[in-house]
């Protein structure tokens, strides 16, 4: 009976979506959204000759997408409560500008039920699904009837509205473990744990209702049987106002850390073309379940060895990855969004949607790969891109000087190659990453270097398990080469050259370009470079014609070097030991960094009147817990004088969104607690300070 219902009341919004089509001429969108999405929409607004307004909260008057619009208007403080989910001020802003329209992006106000009713009701087109389907498929037990209603394929679990402690344990023993805990609202995989055995499972329950009230303003969770190293296959679907909804093939986005994606490409590998059709139609099939108008995606699990699927939740907004089956395609799903908002048809048929070629698309983020990918904040000092074509995109909201903050995303940008094949849109992958430069923070492009030239990736055997199965081999000791530490000195040395505006070493003497530079007679410079806990000395030496460089005392080696004149950064191009290669590099008061074929490499470049603030900052091991990132103190879990246990809770941290658990690291005795609740945290601040061990007395 209730299935019977289900499909009747889809039937009626389908129905009714054909029968009272919306029609609406759209010359001016607001966009209640920051960053790269606000600049992508800006972009394809511009070539469609629609104005735009972009919102802004206090962090970001500055920003790229606030500069990029036709107009701007402030929305509210930093926070995203007080800005960017600010629905009421966001529409008012919109009638006040005369906005016809208003694209959510994704994130923020873009799944909420409430701002797409706002909307309707204050008379000002949401670009999306009507809020039917928003509720519908926002509801992860509620989708999951729906879908088995309309016949797509669905994972056991318990989705009831039971919540009680006693319930949900009773459903996870009868699914039995491991087991998945999932907010019923929301995605990013904010709450969302894992619960591997049944002792696990309250400190995960909590976790994930604590995560999803922050996140989502609901605590309520649904049970899922855990599919161990499943692939994570979508499709991205399109659907008018006159019932017409196609599928714009499939993206395969398994490579994940904490439960969200990092690389993703389109097609999906290994997969028939029967397959294809079969995970297209279902798609296709759960967005006329809903009435779904707009850009959505239709995310599914399936499993590594047999290849069948089930339907995990549909995304009612345009994702992240649009991109890639943007350039697979051929279409601009974009400008789909707003001519279907203003009541256009489907510009095309499913039998004339062609796919050509493969794509990836990388997440740069600010984090920090090898520290368990937490996330990270600071000023971009230095960014270089590769060049945009029609076959790379460099999808980006910032600029050189601006600065990820700690309230939002740490997402850098988004970068998308094309190529004829899956092999050939690797290889361009790799090399634009390489290209791509940042320094001031700590990023992820090293590891996704590495990530996509590790030979599983290659071969296309991926799975959401990918990392932790490959964790050894993709974090493997780091080795500092002679020839690395060879080429870090010749950048400081063309630095020095470089206010002189001198390119060549032949002819100039590097340590004439200033007399604090003549250390001694024989015109040795000495170099201190530290990386991963490691001191260097780099002896160099000038001897008219060309450079010889010494580490730690070792061989003498023989160098020629050019500086490239390339605007005002600082490229080389060094020939050690008969190994010629070009490369770039950045200095700064205290740092090094020079940009190779296997990613960015960092020395600290240590003086002595700075090593003693540098070890008092470092602090006696094992005596505090610090902030692995900045963020918001949430909760204190201890007081002075507590007696704590190695592995006990001890205070959870709100950065970028995520809630990080900090642990005792041993036995010890609470002494101090470095903050109120509530309070931000800079990163490697002291959070809980420990009583020191008393010495042993004879």
């Amino acid at each position: 009976m209730y299935t019977q219902l289900i499909r009747n009341l889809r039937n009626i919004r389908c129905y009714s979506a054909k029968a009272t089509p919306s029609v609406r001429p759209i010359n001016k969108i607001l966009i209640a959204n920051r960053g790269e999405i606000a600049c992508r929409v800006i972009k394809t607004a511009r070539k469609l000759g629609v104005r735009t307004v972009a919102v802004y909260s206090d962090p970001d008057e500055k920003s790229l997408h606030t500069q990029y619009a036709d107009e701007a208007y402030r929305v509210g403080e930093a926070a995203s409560a007080s800005s960017y989910l600010r629905g009421d001020r966001i529409i008012e802003i919109a009638k006040k500008a005369g906005c016809q329209a208003i694209h959510p992006g994704y994130g923020f106000l873009s799944e909420s039920v409430e701002f797409a009713e706002l909307c309707q009701k204050e008379g000002v087109i949401f670009m999306g699904p009507p809020s039917s389907a928003i509720r519908d498929m926002g509801i992860k037990s509620t989708s999951k009837h729906i879908m088995d209603a309309a016949g797509v394929p669905i994972i056991n679990g318990y989705h009831g509205e039971d919540q009680s402690d006693e319930r949900l344990q009773q459903e996870a023993k009868k699914i039995g473990f491991p087991l998945m805990i999932k907010a019923v609202r929301g995605g990013g995989g904010k709450g969302m744990r894992i619960a591997d055995k049944p002792e696990d499972f309250m400190d995960a329950l909590n976790s994930a209702r604590t995560e999803s009230q922050k996140s989502f303003g609901d605590s309520s969770v649904l049970l899922e049987r855990y599919v161990r190293s499943p692939r994570h296959v979508e499709v991205q679907v399109f659907a008018d106002q006159y019932g017409n909804a196609v599928y714009l093939w499939e993206r395969d986005c398994s490579v994940q850390r904490r439960h969200q994606k990092i690389i993703e490409e389109a097609p999906a590998p290994g997969l028939s073309e029967e397959l294809r059709r079969e995970l297209g139609e279902a798609a296709v099939r759960a967005a006329k379940a809903v009435g779904y108008v707009g850009a959505g995606t239709v995310e599914f699990i399936m499993d590594k060895e047999d290849l069948s699927f089930h339907f995990m939740e549909m995304n009612t907004r345009l994702q992240v990855e649009h991109p890639i089956s943007e350039m697979i395609t051929g279409t601009d799903l974009v400008e789909w969004q707003i001519r279907i908002a203003a009541g256009e048809p489907l510009p095309v048929t499913q039998e004339q949607i062609t796919r050509k070629g493969h794509a990836f698309e990388a997440r740069i983020y600010a984090e920090n790969p090898r520290g368990g990918f937490l996330p990270g904040a600071g000023p971009l000092r230095y960014l270089a891109t590769p060049q945009a074509s029609d076959l790379v995109r460099v999808e980006t909201g910032v600029r050189e000087g601006d600065e990820v903050s700690v309230h939002y995303d740490p997402m850098i940008a988004k970068l998308v190659v094309w190529g004829e094949n899956r092999s050939q849109a690797l290889n361009s992958l790799i090399a634009r990453l390489r290209e791509y430069h940042i320094t001031g923070l700590e990023t992820n492009i090293n590891f996704l270097i590495d990530l996509a030239s590790h030979p599983e990736f290659q071969s296309g055997n991926v799975h959401t398990g990918f990392i932790d199965q490959h964790f050894d081999t993709l974090f493997p000791p780091i080795q500092i080469s002679d020839n690395e530490l060879c080429k870090a000195a010749l950048s400081l040395v063309f630095n020095e050259l470089q206010a002189s505006q001198v390119n060549t070493l032949n002819n100039a003497d590097p340590f004439a370009a200033s007399p604090n530079l003549r250390l001694n007679y024989d015109l040795i410079r000495q170099y201190t470079l530290k990386a991963n806990d490691k001191t260097y000395q780099v002896n160099v030496k000038f001897n008219g014609e060309q450079i010889e460089i010494q580490i730690d005392n070792g061989s003498w080696y023989s160098v020629k070097a050019d500086r490239i004149v390339d605007g005002e950064r600082l490229k080389i191009r060094s020939n050690i030991a008969n190994n010629i290669s070009t490369y770039n590099a950045y200095i700064d008061e205290s740092e090094v960094t020079v940009f190779l074929d296997n990613g960015k490499l960092t020395f600290e470049l240590v003086q002595p009147k700075f090593l003693n603030a540098a070890v008092d900052q470092l602090g006696s091991a094992g005596s505090k817990v610090v902030a692995p990132m900045p963020g918001v103190l949430e909760k204190v879990l201890v007081k002075s004088g507590d007696k704590v246990k190695k592995g006990d809770n001890l205070a959870v941290l709100i950065a970028m969104k995520m809630e990080h658990i900090l642990k005792a690291p041993k036995d010890a005795v609470i002494k101090s607690i470095g903050g109120a609740e509530g309070s931000n945290v800079a990163k490697g601040a002291a959070v809980i300070t420990f009583e020191e061990e008393e010495e042993e007395k004879n």
